[in-house]
């Protein structure tokens, strides 16, 4: 089966690549390089979409990061509470630090999202709107991965913890000190989209 799946995998790429040559060279030999245009295409998106995406992503991301540490954590916790009903009221803040990685993301979503205003100009949007359109997607998308990867982090490091205090009940203070130190992978995440963001102005239009 893996084998099956390797080839698969090989086969798509090989694909895809082989697509992406021949539209090249497609377009240079008809003499329609220019067409091969990234900043074009990228001036041809509204900026509302880059925004809009960016904020997508940072809340879309820290939901499923919370989710699935949830699920790893919540797991381990009612498993080993079967044996030692003792552990499922004190590792429930595993819980509580997955959850915080969601609310991370709804806090930088409406930051994000009060950038955004409608542009009244018929001239189309400014340099400025591109800049905070961008600034929004690149943004949001650090604040999403991050606080996927913390929910992971947190999520495995809770399962853990549980299991060890199932075992040993003072393992628990040492190993909830490590899962402090992942929570705070979300927080890093959370300053990195206020730095990107910091310049970015409200949509205005050309004036």
């Amino acid at each position: 089966m893996s084998s099956y799946s390797g080839y698969a995998k090989t086969a798509l790429h090989s694909t895809v690549t082989g697509l992406a040559i021949w539209a090249g060279l497609y377009l240079l030999l008809t003499g329609r390089g220019e067409r091969l245009n990234v900043g074009g295409y990228l001036l041809r998106i509204s900026p509302y979409m880059w925004g809009l995406y960016g904020i997508a992503f940072c809340i879309g991301l820290s939901v499923v990061g919370a989710a699935w540490g949830i699920f790893i954590s919540g797991s381990s916790i009612l498993g080993g509470a079967v044996r030692t009903p003792r552990i499922a009221t004190k590792n429930l803040i595993s819980i509580i630090f997955c959850e915080v990685v969601a609310i991370y993301g709804v806090i930088m979503a409406i930051v994000f999202s009060a950038k955004l205003g409608a542009v009244n100009s018929e001239s189309g949007f400014s340099s400025s709107d591109y800049y905070t359109g961008f600034s929004l997607f690149w943004g949001g998308l650090a604040v999403g991965l991050s606080n996927l990867i913390c929910g992971l982090a947190v999520g495995i490091t809770g399962a853990n913890a549980a299991t060890a205090d199932a075992h040993d009940q003072q393992l628990f203070v040492k190993i909830l000190v490590i899962e402090i130190f992942g929570s705070v992978i979300g927080l890093f995440g959370l300053i990195v989209g206020l730095l990107v963001t910091g310049k970015a102005e409200d949509f205005a239009g050309v004036i």
